[in-house]
């Protein structure tokens, strides 16, 4: 059958935060150092130790926010240990990421001074697990307050006269697992006196975020919205995709069957099942959605490439997770009236990366690739879109072929992005407009495809997997006929 979409351009379901487009940083492997940060004296070329090349290629994506320094690294993190003279600054052992020794010389300054050079809001998690009240109120007293402080005067010692702006802050991160192991009941608790010193300095102000569920962990949701949700902004939730969980293993990021390649796609969708779930509870205490859903840690989790360290979680990067990337990012504009911001992880070398390095070698991945096309719907405003499209059914499995986003943009500009799903069949669909003011003559399209399942770049070929211009399509009065390839994504775009 013929796939028939209808985009209803006067019909608004609400706004696109942006920051679902967000992206995370841990200290985790080589996302960090080697990543980010190669240092002042690196023969690679670098702003103030801030490798050059990754910093271009990320400057493309228009990053809107981004999440440091965990994770898990969080929890363990003494923010003071990473300010000052760096041949002063304390070494540690990274006890969660693969036991390594880090010399604590990308901080609280490098890690700002990034999201300056990104444009990109800082939003930064703080140390409920190993850290007290005093530790995290005396960080964010070092980093937004002007005037006269001891910890407003260290910052100046520092080399900062002027105070940061800082928008985000969550209060701990995954208290329930290795953020102290807390049951939720106690973590309400430990969230409520926390963020209480958490303070607001000048014009600086916080929105707050407290630490989430687990994926199903349903009572964790109930019980800090009715413990807590007067002292929060907003309310994380993490959830990782592994394909090959029906296999009882995370499976290959290349190596995998088509079996793999529908289970990982259908397992993708389990995303919305979550945010209906949460979303109801967080509607029980919240009806009018003042608290921000924060998908703050989400992607596909692998098993780690062979011959690397695991315990820094290095995995390619396919045209499969390209279309998993879409998918979360119709699933997230779906649900634009709670989901407030959403963070992949993560940035560079650790699980669905945008980029990956190798000494002074650098590539893109097609998960980068999706983040470009897709920066389009950013602060856009959520379009109605009724679909009729045909199923697949392989493995026991049923899910659409076909699956479709639109957004309006401030300036009138309409954006409709399409995932095409089958393996191996091309498929036609008819892409009708309603309430369109515009020309469709004006129209322009581009499209993200893989030559096989497992299509992904390699230092070798960089560009095997690269957004083109796309023009397998036929303008009619009201409707655009298109014929998408197996395995891609297309995002057209009316003047």
């Amino acid at each position: 059958m013929d796939n028939k979409i209808t985009v209803h351009t006067d019909i608004e379901k609400g706004k696109i935060n942006k920051n679902i487009y967000g992206h995370f940083a841990e200290h985790l492997g080589r996302c960090i150092y080697e990543g980010i940060w190669v240092g002042e004296e690196a023969s690679i070329p670098h702003i103030q130790g801030i490798r050059q090349d990754v910093l271009k290629a990320l400057q493309k994506l228009n990053i809107p926010v981004l999440r440091w320094p965990g994770g898990c690294f969080a929890d363990e993190y003494h923010w003071q240990d990473g300010v000052g003279p760096k041949e002063a600054r304390k070494r540690m052992i990274n006890t969660h990421w693969g036991g390594v020794v880090e010399n604590n010389h990308f901080g609280t300054h490098e890690f700002m001074l990034l999201c300056e050079l990104l444009e990109a809001e800082p939003y930064i998690c703080g140390n409920v697990g190993s850290g007290t009240i005093q530790e995290m109120s005396e960080w964010v007293e070092y980093m937004t307050l002007d005037g006269e402080s001891p910890m407003a005067n260290w910052r100046k010692e520092n080399g900062r006269d002027r105070a940061w702006k800082l928008p985000y802050f969550g209060v701990g991160n995954e208290s329930w697992g290795c953020g102290g192991n807390m049951k939720a009941e106690y973590y309400a608790d430990l969230y409520r006196r926390y963020q209480t010193y958490v303070r607001k300095y000048g014009e600086n102000k916080i929105y707050k975020i407290a630490g989430g569920a687990n994926s199903v962990d349903y009572h964790w949701t109930e019980v800090l919205m009715r413990e807590a949700v007067s002292y929060m902004d907003g309310l994380s939730l993490h959830h990782y995709t592994s394909p090959g969980d029906f296999f009882k293993v995370k499976g290959s990021a290349t190596n995998f069957s088509v079996e793999e390649w529908y289970f990982g796609l259908h397992k993708t969708f389990f995303m919305d099942e979550l945010i209906t779930q949460h979303s109801a509870i967080m509607d029980k205490y919240d009806p009018e959605k003042r608290v921000g859903m924060i998908i703050d840690e989400w992607g596909n989790w692998y098993d780690v490439e062979l011959g690397t360290n695991p315990g820094f979680l290095y995995q390619q990067n396919s045209i499969r997770d390209a279309l998993t990337a879409a998918l979360h990012f119709h699933i997230f504009h779906k649900h634009c009236t709670r989901v407030q911001m959403a963070n992949i992880a993560q940035m560079v070398n650790v699980l669905q990366a945008m980029i990956l390095t190798d000494g002074e070698k650098m590539i893109v991945t097609p998960t980068y690739h999706v983040f470009d096309m897709y920066q389009v719907h950013q602060d856009a405003t959520y379009l109605s879109v009724e679909s009729v499209v045909e199923k697949i059914e392989e493995f026991e499995l049923e899910l659409e072929a076909v699956s479709v986003t639109a957004s309006k943009s401030e300036d009138g500009r309409i954006h409709v992005s399409v995932c095409h799903l089958h393996h191996q069949n091309e498929t036609k669909v008819d892409l009708e407009f309603k309430g369109l003011h515009q020309d469709l003559e004006a129209l322009t399209a581009t499209i993200l495809s893989g030559e096989s399942l497992d299509a992904h770049n390699t230092f070798d070929q960089p560009n095997a997997v690269t957004v083109k211009e796309f023009d397998q399509y036929i303008v009619h009065e009201n409707y655009v006929e298109l014929s998408i390839p197996p395995r891609s994504i297309v995002t057209l775009c009316i003047n």
